[in-house]
Parts: C-alpha cells; sequence; structure tokens
C-alpha cells in the first residue's frame, strides 16, 4: 500500500465508520481500465448523431459540457432537455469482458464492518453490470446513480444531501472513497472521512486533465493509489 503524502487522520478514525461509500469509475476500478475510454467515446457518437456534428466539434463540446456542468448529461439537458434515460442507455452499452473480476477488492469490501454503497454520476444499470463485472456486486447494499440524484451530478452539494437522506447515512460515521478531487469537497464538508483513490505512479490514466490532481487539498483526509491494500489496513 502507498500513501501518496503522510495522512491527515490516524487509521484508528474508520473505528466510528458505519456506512462505506464508494465511487464507481476509475475507483472501484483503476483509471488504465479501457471502460471509461469506451463510454466516452459513446457520448462522442451520441453527441454528434443529436447535433449533427463531425467528431471532433462533437467531442470539444462534449469536454466543454463535463468541465461546466459536471456531466456531459446535464449540459445535454441544461441546453437540448434530451431524455436522460435515453441517454444513459446508449452511453453504457459496452462490452465489460476486458475488465477483470477482483478477488481482492471483494474480500476487502466484505471485510469492512457496516453497509457499503455506492454512489455514482453514472446510470444505476452501469453500476450494477460493472460491479457485476468486478464480482463486488453482491457486497453493496445499495447504489445512489445518477438518476436517484434528479440527474444533478457531484460535486454539487445537493446531491450528497439527497444521497445522505434517501440512506439515512450520518455523515459523521461514514466514509467516501472517491478518484477526483473536487468530489470530495462536499463530503469533507459535511463531516465524512475523505479517501482520494489515486492511480499507480506512471500507469495509464485515461481522465480527463483537470480530474487529476497532484497535490492532495485540505478537504481529502487520506490519499492512497492501493485501494484493496488500504481497506485491509483499516480493518487489520
Amino acid at each position: 500500500m502507498t500513501f501518496s503524502v503522510p495522512i491527515k487522520r490516524a487509521l484508528q478514525d474508520f473505528r466510528q465508520v458505519e456506512t462505506w461509500v464508494f465511487d464507481l469509475d476509475n475507483t472501484l476500478y483503476p483509471p488504465h481500465s479501457d471502460l471509461w475510454p469506451k463510454i466516452d467515446a459513446r457520448i462522442t457518437a451520441y453527441m454528434a448523431a443529436l447535433l449533427g456534428l463531425d467528431g471532433m466539434s462533437a467531442r470539444a463540446l462534449q469536454k466543454h459540457y463535463y468541465r461546466v456542468f459536471g456531466t456531459t448529461l446535464s449540459g445535454l439537458i441544461h441546453e437540448y432537455q434530451v431524455d436522460p434515460t435515453e441517454f444513459l442507455r446508449f452511453v453504457h452499452d459496452i462490452d465489460r469482458s476486458s475488465l477483470d473480476p477482483n478477488p481482492a477488492l471483494a474480500a476487502a469490501i466484505e471485510a469492512l464492518p457496516g453497509r457499503k454503497l455506492i454512489l455514482t454520476n453514472g446510470s444505476h444499470a452501469h453500476a450494477l453490470a460493472t460491479a457485476k463485472q468486478l464480482g463486488i456486486d453482491h457486497l453493496f447494499d445499495d447504489c445512489f446513480a445518477i438518476e436517484h440524484g434528479d440527474f444533478l451530478p457531484k460535486p454539487h452539494l445537493l446531491t450528497y444531501q439527497r444521497f445522505f437522506e434517501r440512506h439515512a447515512v450520518d455523515p459523521a460515521r461514514a466514509a467516501m472513497f472517491e478518484d477526483i478531487v473536487h468530489n470530495l469537497e462536499a463530503p469533507h464538508a459535511s463531516g465524512m472521512l475523505t479517501v482520494l483513490v489515486k492511480p499507480k505512479h506512471g500507469a495509464e490514466d485515461f481522465r480527463e486533465a483537470w480530474e487529476k490532481h497532484e497535490g492532495v487539498p485540505a478537504h481529502v483526509d487520506f490519499a492512497t493509489d492501493d485501494l484493496v491494500g488500504f481497506l485491509a489496513k483499516i480493518v487489520s
């Protein structure tokens, strides 16, 4: 297990945690996986067909919406009132067979005491299919997907508040695992323990440049590039 920086809280602080919350994409599976590039390509194709744009123009607009609105879907809903159900069904219709099951991750999650939940900007169907491919779907009590937050994505505080209410989560007794730094701001402000899951040094990383962060800001309590090892250390 590698900590990117000296930890700011003691691992003993996790003893108070009764709800373990995990982001999905690039957190429960690593950012060098080809799943996100597959989804990304289908978003571009959807926008090109919807707006009659060439691939380069569609991709540029896609990335603009993603940066400004938090998800491309939010931008399309705001600007073009697209049907979010249709969009999510199309962009998450991918082959997940390249993602290997992760029995070590399954064992580490199973060993955590308390509830385990997924909180994702993806669809519920995508979360379930991906967790199943990883061999961890049976370990989670539920999933709060983008549709459960009325398509308002992380990092909006209201999305987390809706998540807390829907699942009766006490933030002071919960921990959030996430790969994007700014998605941990609201959880930290709400009282959650925050863990930034970073890619291993030198590993391929398909995330956007603005999603990556070299340092670890004050709202991040822990940072690790080894999720399995980190979880194992918590319960040891």
